[in-house]
């Protein structure tokens, strides 16, 4: 009869970040924080209770200062993430919502904080983006912080962990994963959180293997069992065979070896066998990112979304605001370009300090992107102004996003010129000749593809929302994830349509998105034309890599070939068949990469 406690047992969840490790696991204790209980609160006590929680909640906030204080040196460019919990603490959402709970019920602070954060959660696990869906783990993070101090419970302090172990936890916040020790700590894996929770995204820039999403990982892990955890697959397996130990340490070797072959190459060019050249840049959220994509070997920055300054404020940044974060972006990334993509905001991205702003319920159709600042001009003009300053200091591209009528190319070109008009008039130093163009997502705008040529100086396709709104489909939905496929021959011919008409226009054609990192589809979009990539940092040296080992003149023909079949399945299978062990290769790599990325 096979023991149980022995027996080797494997749990699916999502790989957070990248990476092999192994060790014995310590469990994070978090047994109560949960557990709230309702209680009533008579009429004239209900002050000190909105006291009580204010106090606790000032406490939270003074440890989060604490901890950014105290965070180490390589993840100063993410501390936005530990601030953005900070705001959150004094949101009118958050904090004022529980308050008003507190005087309309009288309830208890920790009960009307529940019920709050509840509320907010529902909204953002509604929302359609995954990145967006998953900041209701950072509401969570933040008001768990409050109850502890409410209720008294003692802080983790996984910073004083002083064993070579493997944290296995229910969640941890941004603020415990940032205090690792990495000495001590091999990795971590969590019941609940995603790919690109803040959490995830903070293990990652520690470059520390994470698995996260096991559901059920805390009931079957118990301390110091022996587990291994692979960041690349989402895998985590308990009581591990020595057959079993043996494969995994020998991946751990050889994801090693990749990595190292990979980053003491990224500064080569990405160039063809036969001499063909293509730039690989990189999409950044925050000027910090500028530097992390030179490390890596970017030919420039792709996509700078410029939206991450505007989340989570009070307040709208102002013009100079605005034009010092991205004259350090171009001044770091110099001589190579920066392209600056204008606000993609609202809708799914709701900003704290729109007081107008309503849920939508379908945010991904919504008013967003262009369509908003279309609306909000005056937002849309202090950008513009910023951008045009800054540009004065190195090469710079604008991009308008979620383009879908040849009209809103036409008023966006107006209204920057009328913002260039008025620097001029006042004297104001800018750089008159900014190239601007388009994001290629909506169906739409591809069949007006040759009439905006003659208005732009770049297309810029974002895969992630082009084929989400091609195949009608929400890829986080599991039900229909099984349609977005990049090999789609519907994918790949409105990707061919925008090439030849940028080719017959003389202007260039960029891709981004997740595609641009995808082994098995780079072949055949380096032989449609597509002269630029822009992808996340760390996807550059393989991507880079696999772009030397192949020939143009073996790829310049392959679309037509991979055109002639039907299903994305039957595609694939001919570049498995064609390409092989090649391709096996970079999809290691690529998985090793970390996440892929959503909001492209």
């Amino acid at each position: 009869m096979t023991d149980d406690k022995n027996r080797e047992i494997r749990l699916i969840g999502t790989g957070g970040s990248p990476g092999i490790c192994i060790g014995k696991a310590y469990l994070v204790d978090k047994e109560g924080v949960d557990v709230v209980e309702r209680y009533p609160i008579a009429r004239k006590d209900v002050k000190n209770e909105i006291k009580r929680f204010k106090a606790a909640a000032q406490n939270a906030k003074n440890e989060l200062i604490d901890i950014i204080k105290n965070a180490p040196e390589e993840l100063q460019p993410h501390v936005y993430v530990l601030e953005s919990h900070l705001h959150l603490m004094e949101d009118k959402m958050l904090y004022g919502m529980a308050i008003d709970t507190m005087e309309k019920e009288q309830v208890n602070a920790e009960w009307a904080l529940k019920k709050t954060v509840d509320k907010i959660k529902s909204t953002f696990r509604g929302m359609a983006n995954s990145y967006l869906k998953e900041r209701a783990a950072d509401i969570a993070h933040v008001a768990n912080r409050i109850l502890r101090n409410l209720s008294g419970a003692d802080q983790i302090n996984i910073k004083d962990i002083d064993m070579r172990v493997v944290l296995v936890a229910s969640d941890l916040s941004p603020a415990e994963t940032s205090q690792i020790n990495l000495k001590k700590i091999k990795g971590f894996i969590t019941d609940r959180g995603g790919k690109t929770s803040h959490t995830s995204i903070i293990a990652r820039t520690l470059e520390i293997p994470a698995v996260v999403g096991l559901e059920k990982a805390t009931r079957k892990i118990k301390n110091d069992d022996l587990i291994i955890v692979d960041g690349l697959a989402g895998i985590v397996i308990i009581n591990p065979t020595e057959e079993t130990l043996l494969e995994f340490e020998e991946r751990n070797a050889n994801y090693r070896a990749h990595q190292s072959a990979f980053i003491r190459d990224s500064h080569l060019a990405a160039e063809t066998e036969d001499g063909v050249r293509y730039k690989i840049m990189g999409n950044i959220e925050q000027p910090e990112d500028a530097e992390t994509a030179k490390q890596y070997g970017a030919d420039g920055i792709g996509l700078y979304r410029t939206e991450f300054q505007y989340l989570k404020r009070h307040r709208f940044p102002d013009e100079q605001e605005l034009f010092e974060k991205y004259k350090e972006t171009i001044e770091s990334t110099r001589p190579n370009v920066v392209t600056i993509r204008t606000l993609d905001i609202n809708g799914d991205k709701a900003l704290a300090s729109d007081e107008n702003n309503n849920v939508e319920e379908n945010p991904a159709l919504g008013l967003r992107a262009i369509r908003y600042c279309l609306k909000k001009q005056d937002i849309f003009e202090t950008q513009l102004r910023a951008i045009l300053r800054a540009a004065v200091y190195g090469e710079v591209r604008i991009l308008f996003p979620m383009i879908a009528t040849f009209g809103e190319v036409i008023t966006a070109k107006q209204i920057l010129n009328k913002v260039a008009s008025e620097l001029a008039a006042n004297g104001i130093e800018f750089n008159h000749s900014v190239r601007i163009g388009i994001m290629i997502e909506v169906p739409s705008v591809i069949f007006q593809a040759e009439a905006i040529a003659n208005e732009v100086d770049f297309f810029s396709i974002g895969t992630n929302d082009l084929i989400q709104y091609s195949m009608a489909i929400d890829r986080n939905n599991k039900e229909v994830a099984y349609l977005y496929h990049p090999l789609h021959p519907a994918i790949l011919k409105m990707i061919k349509h925008v090439v030849d008409i940028g080719k017959k226009s003389g202007i260039t054609v960029c891709l981004c998105g997740e595609m641009a990192s995808d082994p098995q589809v780079i072949p055949i979009l380096l032989g449609m034309g597509i002269q630029e990539f822009s992808l996340n940092p760390q996807y550059i040296p393989p991507v880079k890599s696999l772009v030397r080992s192949l020939k143009f003149s073996e790829v310049k023909n392959l679309y037509d070939e991979v055109i002639t079949y039907n299903t994305a399945e039957e595609i694939s299978a001919l570049m498995q068949t064609r390409y092989g062990g090649l391709l096996d290769d970079k999809a290691l790599s690529e998985q090793s990469a970390g996440q892929t990325d959503p909001r492209g």
